[in-house]
Order: C-alpha cells, then structure tokens, then sequence
C-alpha cells in the first residue's frame, strides 16, 4: 500500500472534493489516458490507476472509509476495476468512451450492453436553416410591403433529382459498406475488443454507389443558382421578427430537402412617428391661443392626415387619442392607436399689434396665475 499514490492526487484533487468535481476530474483524465486515445507506454497504467481512484471516490461508503483510514482502509474491499469495471459507473464510462470513439459499435465484450451508432440516418436529410437580417421603412413595417432580393441557392438537379447519376441503372450498392453508409473498425486493447463506427469514406453515409455521373450536375445531384425572390413582409412586423422562405437555406443531404431562409426584419426610425406595442405616438406643436381657445387640426398618421378638434384650455404635454389609426398586430389582428402629445408653442417675438394685445389682456385680468401662486404661501 506505500507505493501507491493517493486517490485525490491521482484525480488531481483536493480532500473533500464534491461529487461533481470527481466526475469531471475523471472523465477529463479517462479520456486523456485512454489506451486508445493515448499511444504513451504508461498510458494503460495511468487509465487503470485512475479509474481505480474513481471507483473509490465515488462510491459515498468506499470514500468515507478511504477519508478515515487511507489505502489501508481499502483492504476490505474488492476492486471492481480489476474484475472487469464491475464497480463502476457504465454511464459514466460509455459517455467517456463514446466522446472519443465517435459512436462506439458496443460494449459487449465487457458485458454490459451495446451503445450502437449504426442506426444513424443514411436516407434524405433536411439541409441547415439560413439567416439573414433586412432593413425596412416605418410606413413599409405599418403596412405591409414585397420586396424583391437576390438569393444564391443550390437547388436539387432536376435531371437526376439529386442522386448525381446519369439514370437509375447507374445506381447500385456502395460495395465497401454494402448499402448501410456506415464502416466499422474493430480494435483490440487489455480491456476487450472496441467497435467503432463511422461514415462509409466512398459513399459518404448514402450507401450507393454511381457508376455514370450526371452530366448536368457532375456528378453533385445540386445546381447553384441565383435567384429574383419577392419576399412579403406582414403588416405589423416589428424590430427581431422574422419570415420565413421555405426551401432556401442550405441543400439537403442524400437527396433530403433545402433548409429555410429566416429574414430577421429591422425597422427604421421615423422622424416624427414612435412606436410603443401597437400604439403611435407623434408630438404636434400648436400655438398658446390655439391651446387656450381650442382649434381644429390635420395630424398626420401613417395612414394620411386625419382632422383633430383641440379642446379650449389644453395643457402643455397633454395627448389626444386618435382610436384605431395605429398599428395591426400580427397574431390578433387588432389595431392599435395614434396618441398626439400637444406641444404649445410660446412666440419669442411679437409684432406690435400682437404685443399691445397681449398687454391690454392682461391689463384686463384682475388677478394673475402667479398672483393665485402667491396666495397660497400667505
């Protein structure tokens, strides 16, 4: 027991390491000293060394009497390790197997179950999804508009629909996988005999193999053309929506079809129109005697000028609804409102006439809106 190294070292450890720290230090260490993985003369030593620490540590009885009392402690129980990992976690070590043998054949030899990759999908794959952002007016976001864009896209080949071959009779069984798409390699090691799986190099996963290409796609069952496409935007689409064009994203594999193109849209700033939810919002400047007496207006909306009355005796900052000249939502459909915030306009310069009105005015007024301040200070 003098010679051997303790159980936290091993794992690169502290004492009283949590559970979730001595998993992640073994399945950081397993994976590096795995024999497979790992062609250095002490490489097997390490990797058995460490997973005789592992089953240790992690095993709450096992540990507990490890803190107290040490290797010598560890006489009273038999190593899993050395009778073929039959303390260990298996989860554990598939997971850590499977990181670095890319999707292992099966596990058998060690008697505990097959984690098998070969049911991997060798048929017609759906191709990735494309993004791209566009920006649009305000009005456009308001009502809706057709945009045309150039998009560069591959389309399946219309003569070999996307098998790359000059005709069906020149289609057979890729002879190296026999039509599964998918080559298997065995390696023995101390512990046992390992599966690994891969992609067929000569058919890449299709199981087919072409003995006359297409002469129209070469062979690559794809063409890459550009194309005029009309994209709609909705009426109410707002900044982080998106569209959707179905089957313009990346090409499928193995004849699988196009993945989507999702337009993000960006709304530009208007110089007079805000928008809050569904609701406009406008700022429209009036003069101190249409504020006072009231007037009738045209307030512009995005759907063209709209006449509105100015109640006598407005306030500065005060809105005014305009019901249903907002925006449609997307989902319900309901339009919002326009809210215009009066902004009363005090003249810097007066004309003469103008200012000797002002002055007989207030000459006529007997107390002053200052005077009504005051007051209430006395």
């Amino acid at each position: 027991m003098a010679d051997k190294r303790d159980y936290y070292d091993v794992l690169g450890l502290s004492k009283g390491a949590s559970e979730d720290d001595i998993k992640k230090a073994y399945r950081k260490l397993a994976k590096q000293y795995h024999p497979d993985v790992n062609k250095a003369p002490d490489a097997e030593a390490k990797f058995k060394e460490i997973n005789e620490a592992y089953e240790v540590l992690s095993d709450p009885q096992k540990k507990a009497t490890y803190d107290q009392f040490g290797h010598a402690g560890m006489d009273g129980f038999q190593s899993g390790f050395s009778q073929g990992f039959g303390g260990m976690n298996m989860d554990d070590l598939g997971d850590i197997f499977s990181s670095f043998m890319g999707g292992m054949g099966g596990f058998s030899d060690f008697g505990f179950g097959s984690r098998s990759s070969g049911s991997r999908r060798t048929g017609p794959v759906k191709g990735d999804n494309r993004y791209m952002t566009m920006d649009i007016e305000f009005l456009d976001a308001v009502h809706g508009v057709d945009k045309l864009i150039n998009l560069t896209v591959d389309k399946m080949c219309t003569h070999c629909d996307g098998t790359g071959a000059a005709s069906k009779s020149d289609i057979e069984t890729c002879p190296t996988c026999r039509g599964t798409g998918r080559v298997t390699r065995q390696s023995r090691t101390a512990f046992g005999i390992f599966q690994q799986q891969s992609v067929c190099p000569d058919c890449k996963g299709t199981g087919k193999h072409v003995k006359k290409i297409c002469p129209h796609c070469h062979g690559q069952g794809y063409s890459t053309v550009t194309e005029q496409v009309e994209v709609t935007i909705p009426a109410g689409i707002n900044t982080g929506q998106q569209v959707r064009l179905q089957g313009y994203g990346e090409r499928g594999t193995n004849g699988g079809p196009n993945g989507d193109l999702y337009i993000e849209v960006r709304v530009k700033s208007h110089k007079f129109f805000t928008r809050e939810g569904n609701n406009i919002h406008i700022s429209v400047p009036i003069s101190s005697l249409d504020a006072t007496l009231g007037a009738t207006v045209d307030v512009p909306t995005a759907y063209g000028d709209v006449e509105l009355t100015i109640p006598a005796g407005t306030q500065p900052g005060q809105q005014l609804r305009l019901k249903g000249y907002g925006i449609k939502d997307l989902r319900t459909k309901n339009v919002g409102d326009q809210y215009v915030q009066i902004d009363v306009e005090i003249p810097k310069k007066l004309s003469k006439e103008e200012k000797e009105l002002y002055e007989k005015l207030a000459n006529r007024k007997k107390e002053s809106v200052f005077d009504r301040f005051k007051k209430n200070f006395k």
